[in-house]
């Protein structure tokens, strides 16, 4: 499988970090550990900086804020990120439907979108109590809304798409870690 290359905008300043986005299921956090370990970089995930900070889970935030809050906590979390480098970074489902997110995560590092269907998506998360936006009566057409609502976002902050389908985590961890570092010696300037 190649991956789908993106011609993307380059910030200002981008830190030495990979940044992983895509809807929930997508394998961000089992993916972005084993990239991480290959590397040699540091696993962050968004969702612990927010629990962290918080002092609650992402339900209880979810719960008492509504998605809205949870979202403030997002963008405060991409900010407090800003001082790192040599991280994989996991990123929430939903974090690239804030405007403002979007330069915050080119700045961050290179992004990579780890793309799945609904249809995977659905079987990857249906044993899980800890995702608030799929309790409901139609977890698989949420899911499938919202693919539809934000893979234009995903497609607009990503560097790299990688389609998770038919892959094992061996398989994608090994081929984003060699396509972060191709693109990572790209970036140096020549000597």
């Amino acid at each position: 499988m190649i991956p789908d290359l993106q011609d993307s905008t380059q910030p200002a300043r981008r830190l030495n970090n990979i940044v992983l986005v895509g809807l929930m299921g997508s394998g961000k956090t089992t993916v972005g550990k084993l990239v991480a370990q290959s590397i040699g970089f540091n696993f962050v995930d968004t969702d612990d900086v927010i629990t962290r900070a918080a002092g609650k889970s992402i339900p209880d935030i979810f719960s008492e804020e509504g998605e809205a809050g949870f979202r403030v906590h997002e963008t405060n979390a991409l900010r407090q990120l800003m001082n790192e480098q040599q991280c994989v970074i996991a990123t929430g489902g939903g974090i690239v439907t804030q405007p403002h997110n979007l330069p915050l995560l080119k700045e961050l590092g290179y992004v990579v979108w780890l793309f799945a269907t609904p249809e995977i998506l659905h079987a990857r998360t249906a044993h899980s109590d800890e995702r608030p936006l799929l309790r409901n009566n139609d977890p698989a057409g949420t899911l499938r809304s919202l693919l539809n609502a934000r893979a234009p976002l995903y497609q607009q902050a990503c560097d790299l798409k990688i389609t998770t389908d038919d892959l094992s985590v061996h398989d994608v961890a090994y081929g984003l870690a060699e396509s972060v570092r191709v693109a990572f010696a790209q970036q140096k300037p020549a000597s």
